[in-house]
C-alpha cells in the first residue's frame, strides 16, 4: 500500500488505511465553482487548486474513472462543456455575471450554480454519477445538495480553511468571514469522506472543526514529472561531475553539465550568471512575496556588490485581498531601492514556469499559510531548492536542510540567511537541488490519483452501508 493514503486516530497519528476491494466510481461528478480549471494558474483566484484538479482529473481518467468537472461561467459565448482530456469533461455553469464578480460575492450566486448543475444532471440517465468530489468551500455547499438529491455520497476537499487562514494573516490582509467558518463546518459534517493534503491538514480539521478523524484521509498531492523534471546540470551535480548555472555556482563540468540551465535562462532573457532568487505565485499577502523584496533588500545591504548578480523575478498576478492594491509590491520593490532587480513577469502556462524554475537558483516561498504547497515540490522536480516558511503543508514538501531551508516565522532577515548560504555555497546548493529532484520524484499524481480512488471506494461502501442500514 502506498504512503499516499492514511486516515487519522483520535491522536491525529496517520495510521495506514488497506483500500480492500470495495468497488471504485465508474463516474464522478467534480465541482469547482469559484475557479475553473481551464484559467491559467496565477490569474485572479487560479492557482495550485486548478492544477491540482486538473491533474487528477486526467489521472482518474487514465484508470477508467470519469470526471465531469462543473464550474461557473467566467464569460458569454462559452460552449456548454469541452473535453479537457479523454474521459474529462468540464462544464459551464451559468451563474451570476460572468466577469466582475468577486470571490466574496459567490455565495449569493450558489443557489443558481445548483441550479444549473440539478439542471445537467437531470438531463443524464438515473445513476449518472456514483460520487461528488468537491474543492473549496464554495462547492462544498453544492455537493452537499447535490449529493443528498442523488443519493451518493460526498467527498470533500478544502484545500484551504477560514480558522487557520485567519489564526496566522499576514499584515494588512483581510480575516475571513464568519460565514465561511459556518459554512466550512457544515460541510465538515455533512461529507463522507475528507480529503487531506496532509497530516497537518488532517490535523486541523480535528482540531478547528471537530472533524471525525474515521472520515478523514490523508493523501499528499502529485507533480506532473514529465513537465517538471530536473536539467542535465542538476544530474550531473547529484553525481558530483559538475557544477550548475541554475544555482549561480561555476560551470566547471561538462558542457552538457549546465547546458539545460543556461538555455532556459536564455529562453527567459535571464542573465547566465546571475543569482536568481524566483517567487512564483499568486500576488496577496497570504502568499507574502514582500518578505522575498525585503530579504533582497537587506542582501544588498550587507554587499553592495551584489547588485550586477542579482535578478529578482516575480512570476505571477494580483490576487484576492492583493487587487485592492495591485501594484503595490512594484511600490515597495521602488521604496527598496530594488527597481533595477526585481523583474515582474505576468502568470505563464506549466511548461514556461517550468523553464521559470529551472532558470531559478532558489524558489522562495514565504507563505503565511499553505494546505500543501505544491509549487514547491514542482520547482524541486526540476531540482530547484526551496527557502520556505515552515507552516501548513511547506514541512511535508520541503526537507529542512536537504532539499532548502525551512523558516520559523516572516522575518525577511531569516531569508536572507538562508538566501545568503545557497549564494555563497554554490557546492551546498548544488547538493540540496539533486536530493530536491530525488524527493520530488516521490509525488507523482499516479499514485495521487491511485489513492483518491481508494477513498472514493471507501466511501461508497460506507455509504451503501448506511443505506442499507436505514432500510432495515
Amino acid at each position: 500500500m502506498s504512503q499516499y493514503v492514511s486516515r487519522i486516530s483520535t491522536g491525529l497519528a496517520p495510521r495506514l488505511r488497506l483500500p480492500g476491494t470495495h468497488r471504485r466510481p465508474r463516474r464522478v461528478a467534480m465541482l469547482s465553482v469559484h475557479t475553473s480549471p481551464l484559467h491559467q494558474p496565477g490569474t485572479g483566484d487560479a492557482g495550485g487548486m486548478n492544477v491540482y484538479i486538473v491533474e487528477l482529473a486526467k489521472r482518474l481518467a487514465a484508470i477508467n474513472i470519469e470526471v465531469e468537472i462543473f464550474t461557473r461561467a467566467t464569460a458569454g459565448g462559452l460552449p456548454d462543456s469541452v473535453e479537457l482530456a479523454p474521459g474529462v469533461l468540464v462544464r459551464h455553469v451559468d451563474a451570476g455575471p460572468y466577469e466582475g464578480l468577486a470571490k466574496e460575492d459567490l455565495p449569493g450566486q450558489l443557489c443558481a450554480f445548483t441550479h444549473g448543475v440539478m439542471r445537467a444532471w437531470a438531463r443524464q440517465r438515473p445513476g449518472h454519477y456514483d460520487l461528488v468530489h468537491s474543492h473549496y468551500w464554495l462547492s462544498g455547499h453544492v455537493g452537499w445538495l447535490a449529493a443528498e438529491r442523488w443519493r451518493v455520497p460526498l467527498v470533500h476537499a478544502m484545500h484551504t480553511m477560514a480558522k487557520v487562514k485567519n489564526a496566522a494573516l499576514a499584515e494588512g490582509d483581510t480575516p475571513e468571514p464568519p460565514s465561511r467558518v459556518i459554512g466550512e463546518t457544515q460541510i465538515v459534517n455533512a461529507a463522507d469522506r475528507l480529503i487531506a493534503n496532509t497530516p497537518e491538514e488532517a490535523g486541523e480539521l480535528v482540531r478547528f472543526y471537530d472533524a471525525d478523524p474515521d472520515r478523514v484521509a490523508v493523501v499528499y498531492p502529485g507533480v506532473n514529472l514529465d513537465r517538471f523534471r530536473p536539467t542535465t546540470a542538476v544530474v550531473d551535480a547529484a553525481s558530483g561531475t559538475g557544477g550548475t548555472a541554475g544555482t549561480g555556482g561555476t560551470a566547471d563540468g561538462p558542457a552538457s553539465a549546465v547546458a539545460d540551465a543556461i538555455a532556459a535562462r536564455d529562453r527567459l532573457g535571464v542573465p547566465r550568471d546571475a543569482f536568481v532568487p524566483l517567487f512564483a505565485g499568486r500576488i496577496q499577502p497570504l502568499k507574502a512575496p514582500d518578505v522575498l523584496l525585503r530579504a533582497v533588500a537587506i542582501l544588498l545591504e550587507r554587499a553592495p556588490a551584489l547588485r550586477s548578480l542579482l535578478y529578482v523575478p516575480v512570476v505571477g498576478g494580483p490576487s484576492g485581498s492583493g487587487l485592492a492594491k495591485p501594484e503595490g509590491l512594484q511600490k515597495l520593490a521602488a521604496r527598496l531601492g530594488l527597481a533595477d532587480v526585481v523583474h515582474f513577469h505576468p502568470p505563464v502556462g506549466q511548461d514556461l514556469l517550468a523553464d521559470w524554475f529551472r532558470a531559478a537558483s532558489v524558489l522562495v516561498m514565504p507563505s503565511y499559510s499553505e494546505s500543501f504547497g505544491l509549487v514547491a515540490i514542482e520547482a524541486q522536480a526540476t531540482g530547484t531548492p526551496v527557502v520556505a516558511a515552515a507552516v501548513g503543508g511547506l514541512p511535508v514538501a520541503v526537507q529542512d536542510g536537504r532539499t532548502g531551508f525551512l523558516v520559523q516565522g516572516h522575518d525577511p532577515v531569516d531569508y536572507a540567511d538562508g538566501l545568503q548560504r545557497l549564494l555563497e555555497d554554490p557546492a551546498l546548493a548544488a547538493r540540496m537541488g539533486a536530493a530536491a529532484a530525488r524527493h520530488a520524484q516521490s509525488f507523482g499524481w499516479d499514485a495521487s490519483a491511485a489513492a483518491t480512488a481508494d477513498v472514493y471506494a471507501s466511501a461508497m461502501a460506507e455509504h451503501r452501508r448506511r443505506v442499507r442500514s436505514h432500510h432495515v
